[in-house]
């Protein structure tokens, strides 16, 4: 397994981008500015791309595992890279997503814990209704944790197989 950076063509990954962010224009606001990394394990398994939001903060825009491969450590193992190779240059990791079920259980595994709210977002937007779980997203629930703590090495980690 690696973790690489992808400098040129990171739309070659869309098909990626969109499992986390079903709306390309909402991925071409941030994916040119940020940062992003693949996770290669006998072939791409998940991506991720973080910006500088400044004051200290990187935040994770956008962060996809292969429906095939959920729940086999690659998320946590992209967040605990970032977080590691990030370490000393800012001090919060943050990420917005929906208010799910699937996707704030995750993050709260990972250390991070409830932040902020932007009330409406997925409304003013997107250009459709956004659904996870059969749940219509509206609010953006934004997460943080301090950059430092690896808290998602465990047993399952990938790193310990």
């Amino acid at each position: 397994m690696e973790i690489v950076e992808i400098r040129t063509k990171k739309k070659d990954y869309l098909t990626l981008l969109l499992l986390a962010d079903e709306q390309e224009d909402m991925i071409d606001r941030y994916l040119d500015r940020g940062t992003m990394f693949v996770l290669i394990d006998n072939g791409v398994k998940a991506e991720c791309v973080v910006t500088d939001e400044g004051n200290g903060v990187l935040e994770i825009k956008n962060i996809a595992t292969e429906p095939a491969y959920h729940g086999m450590g690659y998320g946590k193992e992209l967040i605990e890279f970032v977080a590691g190779k990030y370490a000393g240059q800012y001090s919060v990791l943050q990420v917005g997503t929906g208010d799910s079920p699937l996707t704030i259980p995750f993050y709260e595994r990972c250390g991070f814990v409830r932040s902020h709210i932007v009330s409406n977002f997925f409304i003013e937007h997107y250009d459709h209704p956004i659904y996870e779980c059969g749940k219509q997203l509206i609010d953006m629930v934004y997460l943080q944790r301090q950059i430092e703590l690896p808290v998602c090495r465990d047993e399952n980690s990938r790193l310990f197989q």
